[in-house]
């Protein structure tokens, strides 16, 4: 119901809003002296991707601020505006730009090139492990989290490098040399995480916000989460009590949470952990990667997940 409250609100902005944004185009022509590739990506991942890929030759504008919560944030006037300006828009999909739909079918699409970075990606379904194919750009029935894969990160950014080279042809030599170069990062990563969580003694991480389902299908294990998909749910009294029985049986001294997020909940059951065990239980930052974090962007932050990783699926 609250998703359904959001778009009503969106459409109603966006209609009021339309009539503005035709008179604000009419007054900015397009600077013919500006050759670089304008790129709006809806948030950090998709921006840093565009940004190493197409480097000097593209402009990259981010619509949801740094480190904040995504799945219930909506766009102002001036992120419209800021999209209806693109060449290039990229979205996540998998449900997490919902709101775009509206957006894009309220303003002049002339020219613009839109980019579903999860177009034909194997997406995990809610509540499921199968993936699915597909295009799901206004749909919230998968997990959007495919940028915290190395290995569904490389698929991504192979969708924003044609995308650049389709629109601006003449820098196809360049878009290669700096793919290339994002591309074995990611395949580097995702080859030490292989490697890496092989041995590990766990099959269980227990996380304040289940947002690893693609970490946990390509590196074989489970996340169990104090909240789900959507990190603006709250948790009941009896989760909070499963995830301590689970905590116990398993042996699990580890609960990981992204500093973006309040570390309340995970507290308490840190708390009742300790009381019930007597041990000492550590909390271990797992980044979302929503923007630069303790002095690390995004592949510093993919690098350091897979350090806290392994201490909770190989600790003893």
């Amino acid at each position: 119901m609250r998703r359904e409250w959001l778009a009503l609100l969106l459409v109603l902005t966006i209609t009021v809003s339309a009539a503005a944004l035709s008179i604000i185009s009419s007054h900015n022509p397009e600077n013919p002296s500006n050759t670089k590739v304008k790129v709006v990506a809806t948030f950090y991942p998709l921006a840093y991707m565009a940004e190493g890929i197409g480097g000097d030759r593209v402009s990259v504008k981010t619509l949801i601020p740094y480190n904040t919560e995504v799945h219930s944030w909506q766009p102002s006037m001036a992120d419209m505006i800021t999209v209806s300006e693109a060449d290039v828009i990229l979205l996540n999909g998998g449900g997490l730009d919902w709101w775009m739909g509206e957006i894009l079918n309220s303003i002049n699409m002339s020219g613009k090139l839109i980019v579903d970075t999860s177009q034909g990606l194997e997406l995990l379904p809610l509540g499921s492990e199968n993936g699915h194919e597909g295009d799901h750009i206004e749909r919230g029935d998968y997990d959007p989290h495919i940028w915290l894969s190395p290995y569904m990160a490389v698929r991504q950014a192979e969708r924003i490098f044609s995308a650049l080279v389709e629109k601006d042809s003449s820098g196809v030599k360049y878009y290669q040399e700096r793919f290339e170069a994002l591309k074995k990062r990611l395949e580097d990563l995702d080859d030490r995480y292989q490697k890496e969580l092989a041995n590990k003694t766990k099959e269980v991480i227990i996380v304040a916000h289940e947002a690893y389902g693609y970490l946990a299908a390509r590196y074989g294990f489970r996340q169990q989460g104090v909240i789900g998909i959507s990190a603006d749910q709250q948790p009941s009294i009896q989760a909070i009590r499963d995830l301590v029985d689970i905590m116990t049986r398993y042996n699990i001294r580890v609960i990981y949470l992204d500093p973006a997020y309040s570390a309340s909940y995970v507290m308490a059951l840190k708390s009742d952990v300790e009381a019930k065990t007597g041990w000492d239980v550590q909390i271990m930052k797992l980044y979302l990667a929503l923007g630069p974090a303790d002095g690390k962007d995004y592949l510093g932050q993919l690098e350091a997940n897979l350090e806290a990783l392994i201490v909770g699926l190989r600790g003893s």
